[in-house]
């Protein structure tokens, strides 16, 4: 499943978020490092480990080290010495906010790199001096300067523009998910298709309809009366994952392992759901990064959900303005609410943005746009909106602090409930972005 990547480079992965300026991704980063965000159907590491080779290195944030590692020790996380043991072969270099950034990798030759529109370097074959120089570099907190190799732009093309995209805040997500998720389709349903992951015989009762390819894992469950609509784009349904009776599916979107769509629900396209996830109600254009539950009626569209993420019955957002106008949304500092001023996004539809642990009540209205920070409880009966910070406790009465060790007691019984056990590296993180720690 897995192509050579170009000169058989090793391939290194290295998030710049805390050295390149400007960039805004909380709450979308604040519990995992670039690679790692659900952009499609994939994460971004996902995406390089199938297209190009598993990585041999990750350089991530200092601040997201252990929290990284204790995820998925392999490859090694922020160790140089892991450099060493690739002798003198050329490096690739890619970059983990590029989403798409795989197809520029492909493109480079020994000597060479691609930078994307704001100057951050996309990918690059390098020496292994120079790679542990630029490398070196990162991991100090310096802005890493650009290996002495012959760049070029994102180039006129539309394949190589999008390439070479790179994610500066959230809604960037949104604005790559429909490139992200027509690659990640078109390339795993062959796969699985050739290892011989077929379709299983669909139960009496369940309607396929469309030209586009659909592929359903032989240990997912389909319930009569459901409607797989393909006419619009690919359907994928993974190892696992259960489709309940009434239920209708309309591509391109993908049902990640172990998740459940429940009755009579109607999945629109463009939406990317990961492993572990319950969902109900009215949702298109929406990535969930896994481990959430939309388990009642209500409308989600284009939108981005965390994981451990859970909206009260009859929640529903808003993603298109009465004027049918340009998005503006205001970029969140991690820890410390709101930085700046409102952007023009570039986004006519857009919903909302819900970090981690983020919970609302029944019938919570989310207006356009809104950033939620990570672990928010949302109680009031006045909309949610604009861009609030992490751990904000919100009812009637007004807004206030999420005590943390009131916070980690829901988080670790919510986490119960999937047989997931924090971690001391993940509690510890979850503290560092409070306000003040406590």
């Amino acid at each position: 499943m897995h192509g050579p990547t170009p000169f058989s480079a090793p391939v290194v992965v290295f998030d710049d978020s805390h050295v390149t300026s400007d960039v805004r991704l909380a709450p979308v980063n604040d519990l995992r490092e670039a690679g790692e965000i659900r952009t499609g159907f994939l994460t971004t590491l996902e995406r390089l480990e199938r297209r190009l080779s598993p990585p041999v290195a990750r350089f991530v944030p200092p601040d997201q080290a252990r929290i990284t590692r204790e995820r998925r020790a392999e490859p090694p996380v922020n160790e140089l010495l892991a450099l060493d043991r690739v002798g003198n072969r050329p490096i690739l270099l890619v970059n983990a906010r590029a989403p798409l950034g795989y197809r520029a990798a492909k493109s480079v030759k020994p000597g060479e790199g691609v930078l994307a529109a704001d100057g951050s370097l996309v990918a690059a074959v390098c020496e292994a001096p120079t790679a542990a120089a630029f490398l070196r570099a990162l991991l100090a907190g310096d802005p890493a300067p650009l290996p002495p190799v012959q760049t070029r732009g994102v180039g006129t093309t539309a394949h190589e523009d999008v390439a070479a995209r790179v994610l500066h805040r959230p809604w960037h997500v949104r604005a790559m998910r429909d490139a992200c998720l027509s690659d990640d389709l078109a390339h795993e349903i062959p796969l699985r298709l050739a290892a011989r992951q077929s379709t299983p015989p669909l139960p009496a009762g369940v309607t396929v309809v469309g030209r586009h390819p659909v592929f359903i894992h032989p240990a997912a469950s389909i319930f009569p009366s459901a409607v797989v609509d393909a006419s619009g784009g690919p359907v994928l349904i993974d190892e696992h994952a259960t489709v309940r009776p009434g239920s209708i599916l309309i591509g391109p979107c993908a049902i990640g392992p172990h998740s459940t769509v429940l009755d009579r629900a109607v999945i629109r396209p463009g939406t990317a759901i990961g492993p572990w996830c319950k969902i109900a109600g009215e949702v298109g254009g929406t990535i969930f990064q896994g481990f959430a539950n939309k388990a009642h009626d209500g409308y989600l569209g284009d939108s981005y959900v965390g994981e451990w993420v859970n909206l009260g019955a009859g929640t529903t957002n808003s993603n298109l303005l009465n004027t049918y106008g340009e998005l503006v949304a205001r970029p969140l500092e991690r820890s410390a609410g709101p930085a700046g001023s409102n952007e023009r996004t570039g986004e006519t539809f857009l919903g909302c943005v819900l970090g981690d642990h983020v919970k609302t009540a029944i019938g919570t209205r989310i207006m356009t746009g809104s950033i939620v920070g990570t672990g928010t409880m949302f109680a009031g009966s006045a909309p949610l909106a604009g861009t609030v910070p992490a751990y904000s406790w919100i009812t009637d009465a007004g807004s206030k602090a999420y005590r943390f060790d009131k916070f980690l007691e829901v988080a670790q019984a919510a986490m119960a409930r999937r047989n997931v056990r924090p971690g001391p590296a993940y509690v510890e993180h979850l503290k560092s972005l409070t306000a003040n720690g406590s």
